[in-house]
C-alpha cells in the first residue's frame, strides 16, 4: 500500500515537472520559436481552439514565424489572438494568406522581466509539487492503522527525498531557462 502511494506520487510529481518545463518553453528568448504559440487558443466559431489545430507554424528566419491557416476564414481570429497574447511584444502582419510574426529584439529590461516571469512560474511549479507531497502525506497518515509506525516513518523519508529531487529538477530547468534568457 505504501509503495502504491509513493509510485502514484512520483508519477504526479514527474508530470508537474514536465508541465513546468513546458511552461518555461512558452516564454520567449532571443530567437523566435513555434513553441511560443503552444498554449495559444484562438476563438474559432465560438470555441477556443489550439492554434496548432488551425494553422501550420514555421520558422524561416531567427526572429520570424510564419503562420499559415488551414482555413482562410480563421485568419483574422488567429491574428487577433496573437496580438492579444501576453508577454509576446510582437505585432503580426496579415497579407490575406499568411500571418507573419516578427519578434522584436529583446532589450536587457525585457530579458529581466522574462526572468522574473520564469521564476514566478518555477515557484508555482514547486508549490504544486509540495501540494502533491501534502496529499501523499495525508494518504500515508490514513494508512497508520494498517501498517507499522516504522514503515510509515521510512515512507515519509522516501516521500521527502522524492519531493526534494523533483523540486531540484524544477530548479535546474529554471537555471537553464534563466541562462538562455540572459544570453545576448
Amino acid at each position: 500500500m505504501i509503495a502504491d502511494v509513493l509510485t502514484e506520487t512520483a508519477g504526479r510529481m514527474e508530470r508537474a515537472v514536465e508541465a513546468a518545463k513546458e511552461d518555461f518553453s512558452t516564454v520567449r528568448t532571443g530567437r523566435a520559436n513555434p513553441q511560443l504559440f503552444q498554449k495559444l487558443n484562438v476563438e474559432y466559431y465560438g470555441t477556443p481552439t489550439p492554434l496548432a489545430q488551425l494553422a501550420s507554424l514555421n520558422n524561416p528566419e531567427a526572429r520570424t514565424i510564419i503562420v499559415t491557416p488551414y482555413d482562410k476564414s480563421a485568419l483574422k481570429a488567429i491574428e487577433q489572438a496573437i496580438r492579444d497574447m501576453p508577454n509576446l511584444g510582437a505585432n503580426p502582419t496579415n497579407d490575406g494568406n499568411i500571418i507573419r510574426v516578427t519578434m522584436p529584439e529583446l532589450t536587457q529590461d525585457r530579458r529581466k522581466e522574462y526572468v522574473k516571469l520564469v521564476r514566478s512560474k518555477g515557484e508555482d511549479a514547486k508549490v504544486h509539487v509540495r501540494g502533491i507531497r501534502r496529499k501523499a502525506k495525508d494518504e500515508l497518515d490514513a494508512l497508520k492503522s494498517e501498517v507499522g509506525e516504522d514503515d510509515l516513518v521510512r515512507a515519509e523519508k522516501d516521500l521527502d527525498a522524492l519531493t526534494r529531487s523533483h523540486v531540484d529538477a524544477i530548479d535546474e530547468a529554471l537555471k537553464r531557462k534563466e541562462a538562455e534568457l540572459l544570453e545576448v
